[in-house]
């Protein structure tokens, strides 16, 4: 049988063991070559050489036509979370009563998000309290395709006939 102390110098030589093998794992994680991680960009791809010719006209820089309504081109097209952000905004400015603006956000929610139904239906009701009844049509009726068993499935589809029928009389009445 062991004495405590020869139990005490074993426990301390274990102990000794893992606190080095951390220390080492720990160098070789600091020493290591940092890794491509997926934040990080991918690096930018080498362009060809430009000619030197001197007939080449300077080219003109490249204006930035990102807004508030637009990813820039490097931004992923599919994004849920700035599709939900640009459905709660669009639904804030549906209530201010601002309609182009709820519908530019709705319509950039259902390009982050190209099958979530739901800014479709929001986008159909903005473009149809502004007029904008063919739009409307297409799409409550993509909210419909995308959302078969909605629970309002009733309603929208009396919305889109009721639709169909004000857009046949305005085409009677240019006639």
């Amino acid at each position: 049988m062991r004495s405590r102390k020869e139990h005490l110098t074993e426990r301390m030589r274990r102990s000794l063991q893992e606190a080095f093998r951390l220390a080492l794992l720990g160098l070789l994680v600091v020493a290591a070559p940092p890794q491509n991680l997926a934040q990080d960009p991918p690096p930018p791809p080498d362009k060809p050489a430009a000619p030197t010719d001197s007939t080449d006209k300077p080219k003109q820089p490249k204006i930035n036509a990102d807004n508030a309504t637009q990813n820039a081109p490097d931004q992923p097209k599919w994004d849920p979370l700035r599709a939900e952000k640009d459905m709660q905004v669009g639904e804030y400015y549906m209530h201010k009563g601002d309609l182009d603006a709820a519908i530019d956000r709705f319509e950039d929610a259902t390009l982050a998000k190209p099958g979530y139904a739901v800014p479709f239906r929001f986008l159909g009701e903005a473009q149809e309290k502004k007029g904008l009844k063919k739009q409307a049509i297409k799409s409550y009726q993509r909210y419909l395709d995308l959302y078969p068993k909605a629970e309002d499935k009733d309603k929208i589809q009396k919305r889109i006939e009721k639709l169909y029928k004000d857009v046949e009389k305005e085409r009677k009445s240019l006639n």
